[in-house]
């Protein structure tokens, strides 16, 4: 073992420290944990449809205590102005000078509950601090932190006064999943003991900021992608933008998301680079909401659709 595969078995030790230590507090969530923290480590946001109650909360609290990061939370609704997220600039009556408070935006790991509910000009304003990483108020600049990640939810539910996203925005997050209801086994578990959220706010960090970004960088410096894996990834791509299912394939965006998320899944299973696997075991996540399926498609299941897609493109040896 060279000193690179054995600096990534440090870390993918430290990753699976903090994945055991929330899966305390998510019993029986595993699948969704993981699936966050690719998408974390891959530096990108993330959108989780699914019903409430079902632990959406605790999850984002819980990555961000595990991983020393702040946290903040926005409540969506249809009052919601844009400054309340980004945060506004006050007259202070003794200085006489305005003083810019800044809104929940400014945290690592933001939750945006229910975006769905927020009006189009806000969640503009939200989407474009996504993708920027800064904000401007007033004319002026404000950085986000380095480390930032949004955790969206809605709920699929309720339609009624909800502003569904467009696909032009949903492209921004880099995964679209679901947490899904525990196994009977885990859901007994929740009953007898009951719920863990309040202690979950007491937990220590696993790793350090720093560290968190030392992990990200040596993810996208040091986990090698092959010619074979690239032209792997173009061939899926051109079988979207082809697909007679699809009225609209992957972005380049999309591309660079499937590419970077299957480097981190690699990371997490102790490789320094990319099999056709790591693409593979993602797409269901990182593809469906980012292409716009046929009227007559758009009741299927979108994900068995996609997988049958990826499928027709030739694995490569």
């Amino acid at each position: 073992m060279d000193s690179k595969d054995l600096a990534i078995g440090l870390d993918v030790n430290k990753i699976r420290h903090i994945t055991d230590s929330l899966s305390m507090y998510l019993q029986g969530k595993e699948k969704p944990l993981g699936l966050s923290l690719i998408s974390f480590f891959s530096r990108g946001h993330l959108l989780i449809e699914d019903l409430p109650g079902l632990g959406k909360t605790t999850l984002a609290i819980g990555i961000a205590k595990s991983l020393g990061l702040t946290f903040g939370r926005i409540q969506c609704t249809s009052d919601l102005l844009p400054t309340d997220i980004t945060g506004l600039s006050i007259y202070n009556k003794t200085s006489g000078d305005f003083e810019f408070h800044p809104g929940p935006i400014f945290n690592n790991i933001v939750l945006c509950d229910e975006i769905n509910r927020a009006t189009p000009k806000t969640q503009s304003a939200l989407l474009e601090a996504m993708e920027e990483k800064q904000v401007t108020i007033e004319g002026k600049t404000y950085k986000l932190p380095r480390l930032f990640c949004v955790i969206a939810t809605q709920n699929p539910a309720e339609q009624f006064g909800t502003f569904p996203l467009p696909e032009s925005q949903l492209d921004r997050f880099m995964m679209k999943i679901s947490i899904g209801y525990p196994s009977r086994q885990a859901e007994k578990e929740i009953l007898k003991i009951g719920s863990k959220r309040e202690n979950i706010y007491d937990i220590e960090p696993v790793v350090s900021q720093d560290e968190v970004s030392r992990i990200q960088e040596e993810i996208s410096r040091s986990i090698h992608v092959s010619d074979k894996i690239l032209e792997y990834t173009l061939s899926i791509i051109q079988e979207t933008r082809t697909s007679e299912y699809l009225s609209a394939g992957l972005s380049t965006r999309g591309a660079l998301t499937i590419v970077n998320t299957a480097r981190t899944n690699a990371f997490f299973r102790d490789r320094s680079f990319v099999i056709p696997e790591d693409i593979r075991d993602l797409v269901e996540y990182t593809i469906p909401h980012r292409v716009i399926f046929r009227e007559e498609y758009e009741n299927l299941n979108r994900r068995e659709i996609i997988r049958s897609i990826v499928d027709a493109v030739p694995t490569p040896l």
